[in-house]
């Protein structure tokens, strides 16, 4: 399969079909990789290539490096943004053998870093750390690392361990390094006045002199000429290498050279742009290889491309326009809102870059849910951004506003951001449907009367109490300045409508935990008095059966009492001949107890009469008074004689301890 090989040649950029450099067989790709870099040619192959080190090799070296042998990196001459300042590069080299992992896991990210008066560009991978840019500006700069601090990070300040990846950075960037611990130089308020004029906007009108129609378009200091010629490319559809401007002054002689350092008025300057003239007979070349020779913007000599000539280039090439389209940012009758959603971020980083709002994947009621219905401290703005690839103002608004840092900053800050794509009929008509039925016919009545040209718009919606409201529409024609002037209005309506929100929920919340803690308080006696009446109900039921018990050993005494009473023999009558014995008992009460028995009769006999009076023998003693004896201790089977209570003895009762 054929490609296409960029080839120079003294005044002509020369498109030549071959393998040998960039293996793009699409000649209008190739033309419109060399308009994105200003016809440089080495700057748009290595933007299609990844070098071992960032720069262009030569066939030589590539076959060398094909063979095995080791060639060693080309120098890079330097460059400086100004006459007096200095630059120097370095770069991450990648050894052959990873260059396929390389592109696969990891990009290359470019960073233009200064210090005072110097200047230097890296190369380095988004997977290494911060600390590994600071041991590349150490051998650069002679800096220690401990005592750098770098600056200009969208996110703020991070830490030597922060992986670069994880910042979502763009492909160049711009960083500056502070030494505080070193004493500074007299250069000092040089570099601080630079890069003072570097973050200065300045205005730019431009005049179209073809549409009769001027653009006031606002760039940082540090744009170059070359951005500002591609954003005209985008408004005008003047490509960069047939404009012909009037009003640059004549410091401004290259097209890589920053807005600050060019020489035009602050803040305001005028230009004006037109297509270049085409010469009306011009020649075909003839030779079959069809050598294309084009001009650039640098040179500007006499040739003429192949435009001028009154050929497009699509029929040049005998291929359709259609082939150099962008793709839609959203595909058209999506099922899935979120699958919608990824599709626009991803097609907008592509065209835009990664810095950029950090679009809300989900639905238009989900993002809804996340702006409105939090608790009133965590509640933010709703910005609806509504992009239409047919509106001219589209590229310049989502390049010049929606990626500017301060914007992309103060939009992730305070507002949950949503986008949708009008381009297609049937998906405006799809959100025309999704904002009826969340902010009323009113809002979807007054996009359908913003027409092609007055996209893309950006909705900021508050959500209140009864119905959400939509407090600005912000048009395509707008500025930096004015936009984040109507973002920071918006805030502070919302700011005050918030304050009143925080404070009637706090309150609510104070009622609701005084109500609450009465109710715990309320609930805690009741389980108080219910566990009080439990108590008592248990102490009542635990009387109630000793008493039960009680009365039942008392019966059961009783019965045992009148058992022995009844089986006790009778009371001898004193009959001549018989041995009687007669007891008197004292009790422990002082009462006395008498009865007479026989001689012969068993001491059970007179331990069952005890117990039938209600002293039960495993109860009391039964004692003599002198000498002292213990009667209960004696056999039971003896009689009265043995126990020597014969013929009359005085005991007494003593209960056992």
């Amino acid at each position: 399969m054929g490609s296409c090989c960029l080839s120079v040649k003294p005044g002509y950029v020369v498109l030549d079909r071959s393998h040998a450099c960039t293996g793009i067989d699409n000649i209008a790709e190739a033309i419109t990789l060399l308009e994105l870099n200003n016809w440089d040619l080495v700057a748009a192959i290595n933007g299609v290539i990844p070098q071992e080190n960032g720069i262009l090799q030569s066939q030589s070296e590539a076959a060398d490096a094909d063979a095995g042998t080791a060639v060693p990196p080309p120098s890079s001459s330097p460059s400086s943004s100004s006459p007096q300042s200095s630059s120097t590069s370095a770069f991450c080299p990648i050894s052959p053998s990873s260059r396929h992992i390389v592109e696969r896991q990891s990009r290359m990210l470019n960073f233009r870093v200064e210090y005072r008066q110097r200047t230097v560009e890296l190369v380095i991978e988004d997977n290494s750390t911060i600390r590994g840019i600071k041991d590349l500006l150490q051998t650069e700069l002679g800096i220690p690392a401990s005592k750098m601090q770098l600056k200009g990070w969208k996110s703020g300040d991070v830490s030597d361990s922060t992986v670069l990846r994880t910042l979502h950075l763009p492909k160049n960037n711009s960083l500056y390094v502070l030494t505080p611990d070193i004493a500074p130089t007299a250069s000092t308020s040089q570099n601080s006045a630079l890069q003072e004029s570097l973050n200065q906007n300045f205005l730019l009108i431009v005049s179209h002199r073809e549409a009769q129609r001027d653009y006031n378009l606002n760039f940082p200091g540090s744009r170059t000429i070359q951005e500002v010629k591609r954003n005209i490319s985008d408004l005008t559809n003047i490509p960069v290498r047939h404009q012909q401007w009037e009003g640059w002054p004549a410091s401004a002689s290259d097209d890589s050279m920053t807005l600050a350092l060019s020489g035009i008025s602050y803040p305001c300057h005028h230009l004006s742009v037109c297509r270049r003239s085409s010469p009306a007979n011009a020649q075909e070349p003839t030779e079959e290889c069809a050598d294309v020779h084009m001009i650039s913007d640098s040179e500007g000599d006499e040739y003429e491309d192949a435009t001028e000539f009154g050929v497009d280039d699509s029929e040049m090439f005998g291929m359709s326009s259609s082939g150099c389209r962008k793709s839609p940012m959203m595909p058209e009758n999506s099922e899935n809102e979120a699958e919608a959603l990824l599709h626009f971020t991803a097609e907008f980083s592509s065209r835009y870059g990664e810095s950029h709002p950090m679009f809300f994947i989900g639905s238009l009621e989900a993002a809804s849910q996340e702006a409105f219905y939090g608790k009133a401290r965590d509640r933010k703005l709703l910005a609806i951004y509504l992009h239409n690839d047919d509106s001219v103002l589209s590229n310049v608004f989502c390049s010049q506003m929606m990626c500017t840092d301060s914007i992309v900053s103060y939009l992730s800050q305070n507002f949950i951001t949503w986008a949708w794509d009008v381009t297609k009929e049937t998906n405006k008509a799809r959100l025309l449907t999704m904002c009826t039925r969340h902010f009323g016919s009113v809002v979807t009545q007054t996009i359908r009367t913003y027409k092609t040209d007055q996209f893309p718009l950006l909705l900021i919606v508050m959500g209140k109490r009864t119905s959400n409201e939509v407090l600005n529409v912000i048009q395509g024609n707008t500025t930096v300045d004015e936009l984040m002037m109507r973002l920071m209005g918006a805030m502070e309506i919302f700011t005050a409508q918030q304050q009143e929100d925080i404070k009637d929920e706090d309150e609510r919340e104070a009622r609701e935990t005084v109500k609450r803690e009465q109710d715990e308080a309320y609930r805690l006696s009741l389980e108080a008095d219910r566990k009080k009446r439990e108590a008592q109900e248990r102490e009542e039921a635990e009387q109630v059966r000793l008493e039960q018990m009680r009365k039942e050993q008392e019966e059961e005494k009783e019965a045992i009492r009148l058992s022995l009473e009844q089986a006790l023999p009778a009371e001898p009558n004193g009959d001549p001949g018989e041995q009687i014995s007669k007891l008197r008992i004292r009790t422990p009460s002082g009462e006395f107890l008498e009865r007479r028995f026989l001689g012969s009769c068993k001491l059970q006999v007179l331990f069952d009469f005890v117990a039938s009076k209600g002293y039960p023998f495993d109860g009391f003693k039964l004692l003599t008074t002198f000498p002292r004896r213990n009667i209960t201790q004696l056999d039971p089977g003896s009689t009265l004689l043995e126990a020597k209570l014969f013929p009359q003895e005085t005991l007494f009762l003593e209960a056992k301890e």
